[in-house]
Order: structure tokens, then sequence, then C-alpha cells
């Protein structure tokens, strides 16, 4: 093998090295939705997102196969009223932990194919600047369950 391809090998193979290290900064867990009663075509998503990196991220995009579209929301109070509003990009400081909850922050899930059912399991990809793509399923609940959507929160994926 000749210098420059034993450079360029050990050149790829850093890299390499420090994409992965970046790719395992970000932890998703505790992922799951509500069912959605038929004919809605808006769901949401919930779990906890951890930068466990020495760099603050964010995240850029979610897309899903059940949705056309997916959005980071945040709940806000005006006054008397509660309002969505798109948070984009969603920005992670270095060891900052994110739970996206009812009543909180959120994934909305619009456009999608089929009403969420109970059991189902929806895949998201989340894109972030720095770790890259990192991939979650989120467990779908009853709406009525809560319990086990509760139960559910506690447990690591």
């Amino acid at each position: 093998m000749n210098r420059l391809a034993v450079i360029l090998a050990t050149a790829a193979l850093a890299t390499s090295w420090a994409t992965t290290a970046v790719a395992t900064t970000i932890e998703v867990d505790k992922a799951w939705c509500r069912a959605t009663p038929p004919g809605v075509t808006v769901g949401a998503a919930y779990m906890s997102i951890d930068n466990r990196g020495r760099r603050s991220d964010r995240l850029l995009s979610v897309s899903s196969p059940r949705a056309t579209r997916v959005e980071v929301h945040a709940t806000v109070h005006e006054q008397e009223t509660v309002k969505m509003r798109r948070v984009d990009p969603l920005h992670l400081a270095a060891g900052e932990r994110l739970a996206l909850e009812p009543g909180g922050m959120h994934m909305m899930l619009m456009g999608l194919d089929a009403p969420l059912k109970a059991g189902e399991q929806v895949p998201l990809t989340l894109q972030f600047e720095l770790a890259g793509e990192v991939r979650v399923t989120a467990r779908v609940y009853a709406p009525t369950d809560s319990a086990a959507a509760e139960d559910h929160s506690h447990h690591q994926h």
C-alpha cells in the first residue's frame, strides 16, 4: 500500500470514529403516542431527549412514514388561551434533558396516513445538526390508558 493510501485510510477511519462518537451523544427514550379517533389526521408523540455530549446540538427536523409532516411544538399559555407554537430548530444544551410530554413540548404528527391504534408502533427519524440521524419507535397507547402511558414513560428503551 502506498503512503497516500495509508494516509487516506487513516483519515477515513478517524472520521468514522468521530462521527460515531458524536452520534452516541443524543439518547432518545420513553417514546409514546396516544391513539387517535377515526378520521383524525393529527396526533402527538412524546419522549425524552438527552444530549450527553459536551457540545450543544439542534434538532433540525423529524419525519415519520406515518405522517406527511412532523413538527416540534411548545404549548404556550397566553392570557386565558392555550396555543401551540412551532419550535424550529429545537436547541439542546450540552448535558440537557428535554421531556416532551402532554401539556408541554411535543411532536405533532400531521397528515397521518391512518388513525393511530393502541398497540401499534410509530417510527420516527430525528435529524440533529451534530449527532445526525437518530431513529426511535413510539408505542401507541389508548387515550384512556394514561396509567400505561405514564408507566411506559418511566422505562428505558
